[in-house]
């Protein structure tokens, strides 16, 4: 191919074109393979397109053991509490009725504590499976998966009045002829801006505060336990912009998905560019040590947030260019410049 021509798509037909004039014989009909040109464009509308991961097997010994674990456990904290209540009712029987009560008040806390992870649960499969929605009507280029996927994503911010003109100006355009990337795109602009600069000022945040308090700190213990503190914190935090109510399991199951987002984005290890953004300012040479740990903790703390905020987003980034370690931590890096 010349350097003056574009790359062009090409299709295996199992027939020729109607155009060729070609009848070919009835035996040989299916078996003999025509090429046909594509539009060009078509090569541009699926570039850049997410591909889906597919999801990793899992071996089922591992639930099963936790579950027969559990299942015994609660057996016998059962059987433990029957025989309690009963010595206390051979004991005194109104010592036996306090603990009849204060079962039934644990047993209706548990329900309750119980009720909410599921909820947290079920709103953070439902965000991600918006999310994933989005990707799929993207690649199939899917107008009624689209409007499907802005719908729910309306709706999922119907209880904040901040969202309701941006909502109101969505639904104006719900009658409208729009490319499946213009309507998501329109969403993503309409309901998730705000969203977004709140999150990245969160991770902003974070990182300063983890630099600060590495750099200023006198025991490693010290370090490390803020940083898990800021780290918890700051998961919750961007959780809570983009409309997640997790609890605790569901605070698990979102920080084991940020974690794999890190390892599969390479985030999770100091790679040869971040030591050059870091050192190649000539940090090492005019700043303490002290200080170079604490730049190095904070921006690890802001790529972790930028991972939260990935997996917490119910949409993908369409139009809106996803944010970098460079606008979280800009700052970060031009004070510890300064203060060399």
């Amino acid at each position: 191919m010349t350097s003056g021509q574009k790359p062009r798509a090409f299709r295996l037909s199992p027939e020729p074109p109607a155009a060729a004039g070609f009848a070919p014989p009835p035996e040989r009909a299916t078996s003999t393979p025509v090429i046909v040109e594509e539009p060009f464009e078509i090569v541009d509308a699926a570039d850049g397109v997410p591909v889906p991961v597919a999801p990793r097997r899992r071996s089922p010994w591992g639930a099963l053991f936790w579950s027969a674990a559990g299942g015994l456990v609660s057996l016998g904290v059962g059987l433990s509490i029957e025989r309690m209540i009963t010595d206390l009712f051979q004991a005194a029987p109104w010592l036996g009725w306090v603990a009849l009560a204060l079962l039934a008040v644990a047993l209706v806390a548990l329900a309750a504590i119980l009720g909410r992870e599921l909820a947290g649960l079920r709103r953070e499969k439902r965000i991600e499976r918006l999310r994933q929605s989005a990707i799929d009507a993207i690649a199939a280029r899917d107008h009624s998966a689209a409007m499907g996927v802005v719908r729910e994503v309306s709706a999922l911010y119907a209880d904040r009045g901040a969202l309701a003109s941006a909502r109101a100006r969505l639904d104006a355009t719900a009658d409208a002829i729009l490319d499946v990337d213009d309507r998501i795109g329109l969403a993503e602009r309409e309901l998730l801006a705000d969203l977004d600069r709140q999150a990245r000022n969160a991770v902003a945040t974070a990182a300063k505060q983890v630099s600060a308090v590495t750099a200023l700190s006198p025991r490693a213990i010290v370090d490390v336990a803020f940083v898990l503190f800021a780290a918890v914190r700051l998961l919750r935090r961007i959780a809570a912009i983009y409309g997640g109510r997790p609890g605790f399991l569901g605070f698990l199951r979102l920080a084991r998905s940020a974690l794999a987002h890190l390892t599969v984005t390479g985030g999770m290890a100091v790679g040869e560019s971040m030591i050059q953004q870091v050192l190649g300012l000539g940090l090492a040479a005019r700043v303490s040590a002290k200080l170079g740990e604490g730049v190095l903790n904070g921006l690890m703390t802001a790529r972790f947030g930028l991972a939260a905020l990935a997996v917490c987003r119910p949409l993908p980034f369409v139009r809106i260019e996803p944010p970098k370690l460079s606008d979280v931590a800009g700052e970060l890096l031009r004070s510890a410049e300064k203060e060399g």
